[in-house]
């Protein structure tokens, strides 16, 4: 995620606060003008920094040192106060009633004392009545123009999110990307009866199951492509299933491994895609192009139906691909189908991983520099809630960054993506070590 700040504004207000660090917590334009979503967001994270944007140009907003919360209780917080910015300078309203300062109440986002509320009743709004318990000027402020654009809180955390020692080691140097594309090329299935891996994405609306496969097919076109359909939308862009094939250049010969994509998953019953139609993949039944009809799985009478698949038609590895910015959002319904999904393949033997996506909107560090991925602090929490969430081990949570916005290749996207990408090959070898034994 970006704020609407710019790098000027930002490092004013770090230095206001004492040269902090600031880590997004919420951003209604991203996670919705709801008092639900900002309580579940930003509840018990300490110090917070709240900022509002109208369309008038103002920025205006509130800081306090006591969290969040929804005990219906006033705060007592003699560092509390409203700020604006008058040009290029803050303008600073400290609190003049602390036992008032901050109001924890769960109809609403952030509420300082009763002098300016945001998000009342989820709206798109704010309540401004200055006087009460911090004394401000409301033109001055927000030029009484109570009606957000954009409503952004941060945690305020002293030092440096960045760890003193990364919990991953990765070499991001030229020969690392030259050795990972080398070793995908040269890749071949320990069962001579499969010529290619064949690897399952599959995850929310909106994860990056498309992009990620548009990705991997830029590195080895070298340029950014954008054969799979993707973007931003609120139902699934996929409606197909889709057997992609990654070509070793322009001209080259298709390497060892398959990408299937798959219709987003989505929450209402009857909406994306259908869990037996997951497991119509995962045994090698669904014909590619197969068009999705979420009220009515794949039959046996349908066309292309494969009744008797070969090992080859099976899948051999699943990736998750899960929105790094939404893991703490994921709804109990989204959790609840994935871990029903996850259960079946379980049952199955399949090896399992999770793409972590879009790490640079998640972390400002990551976003100034990819290469800070692995000593992110914020980055590694979110990697392990990943992995509590969907029941897989740290170990197979794989933080990447999709091409979306560039025109040209980056070293350190590429490494992360290959990366990504030689761990779905080696657990497809444990799959086909699984077979062999059993048939041993």
């Amino acid at each position: 995620m970006e704020t609407k700040l710019t790098k000027e504004q930002e490092s004013e207000l770090c230095r206001l606060l004492g040269n902090v660090k600031l880590r997004f917590l919420y951003k209604a334009t991203v996670h919705g003008h709801t008092a639900a979503v900002f309580h579940q967001l930003c509840d018990r994270q300490g110090p917070t920094l709240t900022i509002g944007y109208n369309s008038s140009g103002c920025i205006f907003g509130g800081y306090t040192t006591k969290d969040f919360d929804v005990t219906g209780q006033y705060v007592q917080d003699d560092k509390a106060f409203l700020f604006s910015y008058n040009g290029r300078n803050i303008v600073k309203y400290p609190v003049t009633n602390i036992t008032h300062s901050l109001y924890q109440v769960g109809s609403t986002g952030p509420y300082f004392g009763n002098d300016l509320i945001f998000l009342p009743n989820n709206t798109r709004t704010v309540q401004s009545t200055p006087g009460n318990f911090y004394n401000f000027n409301a033109v001055e402020m927000h030029g009484n123009n109570l009606t957000l654009t954009e409503c952004e809180v941060f945690q305020v955390a002293e030092g440096s999110d960045i760890l003193q020692k990364p919990w991953r080691s990765i070499i991001w140097k030229a020969e690392k990307r030259k050795e990972l594309i080398e070793f995908i090329k040269q890749y071949k299935p320990t069962i001579s009866s499969v010529s290619r891996a064949k690897v399952l994405l599959i995850g929310p609306v909106g994860a990056g199951k498309s992009s990620f496969f548009n990705s991997i097919n830029s590195i080895f076109r070298g340029h950014v492509t954008s054969q799979a359909i993707s973007g931003s939308s609120s139902t699934s862009l996929s409606t197909q299933f889709r057997t992609y094939s990654v070509k070793a250049g322009r001209d080259g010969k298709p390497l060892p491994i398959l990408m299937c994509d798959t219709m987003g998953l989505e929450e209402a019953t009857g909406a994306g895609v259908d869990i037996d139609d997951v497991i119509s993949i995962l045994r090698g039944h669904m014909p590619d192009r197969h068009q999705f009809h979420p009220a009515v799985p794949l039959q046996p009478e349908a066309h292309g139906y494969r009744r008797s698949p070969e090992l080859q038609d099976k899948i051999h590895c699943v990736a998750y691909v899960i929105d790094g910015c939404k893991v703490s959002i994921m709804s109990a319904k989204m959790e609840a189908k994935l871990s029903a999904i996850r259960w079946k393949i379980n049952r199955l033997g399949i090896p399992q991983l999770v793409l972590m996506t879009k790490v640079d909107e998640a972390c400002p560090d990551v976003a100034d520099d990819l290469k800070d991925i692995y000593i992110s602090q914020y980055i590694r929490t979110k990697a392990q809630e990943v992995s509590v969430r969907l029941g897989v081990p740290l170990s197979c949570v794989l933080p990447v960054k999709n091409y979306s916005e560039e025109l040209e290749l980056d070293l350190s996207t590429d490494i992360l993506l290959l990366t990504a990408l030689v761990q779905m090959l080696r657990c497809t070898d444990n799959y086909f070590d699984d077979i062999s034994d059993v048939h041993d």
